[in-house]
C-alpha cells in the first residue's frame, strides 16, 4: 500500500479545531461578560451576551462542519476511497 501525504489536509483540520475551540472556550471566559452594563432593552450585558453567543457558536460549528466535510472528501479521494465513509462496509 502506498503512503499518502497527511500534511496536505492539516490546515483544514487546524481551522476546524480553532473554530470549535472559540465556540467552546469563549463562553467559558466568564470574566469577559461578567457585567451588568451595557444593557440592551433592559437586559444586563451578562444575559444578552450569552443569548448572542448562541447563533455565533452555531455559525462557528456549522463552518467547522463544512470545512471538515471538505477535508474528509479530499482525503478520501487522495486515498482512492469512495466519496462517503462507511458505504463500502455495508455489503
Amino acid at each position: 500500500m502506498a503512503e499518502h501525504d497527511t500534511t496536505s489536509g492539516t490546515g483544514a483540520w487546524v481551522a476546524v479545531a480553532v473554530l470549535l475551540g472559540i465556540g467552546i472556550v469563549g463562553p467559558l471566559l466568564v470574566f469577559v461578560y461578567d457585567s451588568e452594563t451595557p444593557t440592551l432593552l433592559g437586559f444586563p450585558f451578562y444575559y444578552w451576551f450569552q443569548f448572542l453567543m448562541i447563533p455565533i457558536v452555531s455559525v462557528l460549528t456549522y463552518a467547522a462542519f463544512r470545512i471538515a466535510q471538505g477535508a474528509t472528501r479530499r482525503e478520501r479521494r487522495a486515498r482512492g476511497l469512495g466519496p462517503e465513509a462507511g458505504k463500502e462496509d455495508r455489503r
